[in-house]
Parts: C-alpha cells; sequence; structure tokens
C-alpha cells in the first residue's frame, strides 16, 4: 500500500497595513489582532491531523502564523527561506489603480511583461523554490502531513505549477485567501489531489484588503 503524505500550504493572517501599501518582503509587518485571531483558527483546523513538521517563511507575519500552530502541536517552527515572498520592485508604496506608482510614468517600464512578470520576481523562479521546499518536507515527513507558512503569490503560483496551469494570472481570481490552507496529497511520490479551505472564513468579512501578502 502506498504511503499517504500530505503538504498543507498555509497563508498568513491579516497583517497590520494602516498605510496599506504593498509590504512584500520589508521587515515590521505584523500581524494585526485579526491576524492573530486567523492564525489561531488555523491552530484549531490541525490540531487533531497527522502534522509532524512545521516551516515558515522567514518574515515576522508568516512566523506568528506558524507559531500557534507549532504549539498547538508540540512542534518546533523550523525556518525555510525558499517559502518567502516573491520580491516585488514596489514594495513600500500604494500599488492602486489610479494612485500610487501606477500614477506616475516613471514605473511604467516595470509594468511591460505581466506574463514574468516585469515588476517582480519571475513565477517560474517562485514556483521552482516553493515545490523544492515542499519536496524537501514531503521526504522528511513521509507517511505524514506538514505545514508550510508561507504567502499568497508564492502559495497560488505553487498550485498553478503543480495544475500545469499558465503560471501568469489576474491577482483577483487567487483562492488563497489569508489563512487558507491549500493542501498536496500524494500517495507515495505521486500527486493525487489537491484541496483548498479556509478555517477563518467567517472572519474574512472584517479583513482588509492587503497587498503585498
Amino acid at each position: 500500500m502506498s504511503e499517504r503524505t500530505v503538504i498543507h500550504l498555509l497563508r498568513h493572517g491579516e497583517v497590520h497595513n494602516p498605510t496599506k501599501v504593498l509590504y512584500g518582503r520589508l521587515p515590521g509587518y505584523l500581524l494585526s489582532d485579526l491576524g492573530e485571531r486567523m492564525a489561531a483558527r488555523a491552530a484549531e483546523y490541525f490540531a487533531q491531523r497527522d502534522v509532524v513538521r512545521v516551516l515558515s517563511s522567514p518574515l515576522e507575519r508568516a512566523r506568528q502564523t506558524a507559531a500557534p500552530v507549532a504549539e498547538k502541536l508540540g512542534l518546533e517552527v523550523t525556518v525555510d527561506d525558499r517559502l518567502v515572498e516573491s520580491e516585488n520592485v514596489f514594495e513600500g508604496t500604494a500599488v492602486g489603480v489610479g494612485d500610487g506608482v501606477l500614477k506616475n510614468p516613471r514605473t511604467w517600464r516595470y509594468l511591460t511583461n505581466p506574463f514574468r512578470p516585469s515588476w517582480g520576481e519571475p513565477y517560474i523562479r517562485v514556483a521552482l523554490r516553493m515545490h523544492a521546499a515542499a519536496e524537501v518536507a514531503r521526504e522528511a515527513a513521509r507517511g505524514h502531513e506538514v505545514v508550510l507558512v508561507s504567502h499568497q503569490l508564492p502559495i497560488w503560483v505553487a498550485r498553478l505549477s503543480a495544475e500545469q496551469r499558465h503560471l501568469w494570472h489576474d491577482p483577483r481570481r487567487r483562492q488563497c485567501s489569508l489563512a487558507s490552507v491549500t493542501s498536496f496529497t500524494y500517495e507515495g511520490d505521486r500527486l493525487v489531489s489537491i484541496a483548498y479551505t479556509e478555517p477563518a472564513a467567517d472572519l474574512l468579512p472584517q479583513a482588509n484588503p492587503v497587498p503585498g501578502a
């Protein structure tokens, strides 16, 4: 009988971001009170599952989300730099349509190729590092489950890649809400299913839009 291994990609909770900038990899962006409640919901979701490892992006918001999950399971959090948010030249600025950097013609040169994308880390590079992190975690947790805490774009691109879809996409159509879980189930070395759930679904209407998450 093939062994069953599950890789859960958990997005962090809401971040305190009153100026509504795209914070990307910038330090100092921590979970809001609501975000901490979302992390607690994630911990409850995983409490009765066969999770043997918890890994996190090095960014504060991801480590804060991973902490209650690991505590609930009696595990330590391991930081994996490959789970970090993608690079973006617009970090620290407002990026809404009609304002912020999009209003400045000097920034338009970064918007020439949405397929790569021209404003940040190539999607293919994001997908490769996410899958590399997941493969190492899967080998270490064969026959069990593992939680990897990351960010919206890396999680979504990892899913698109696994489903053999185009990596370029409309960000508004990502199925990866705050504190959501995207789960990859393997039988042996074969990926057999991808599932999606929102443990903090009832908290989402309270959340503010979070760019660069």
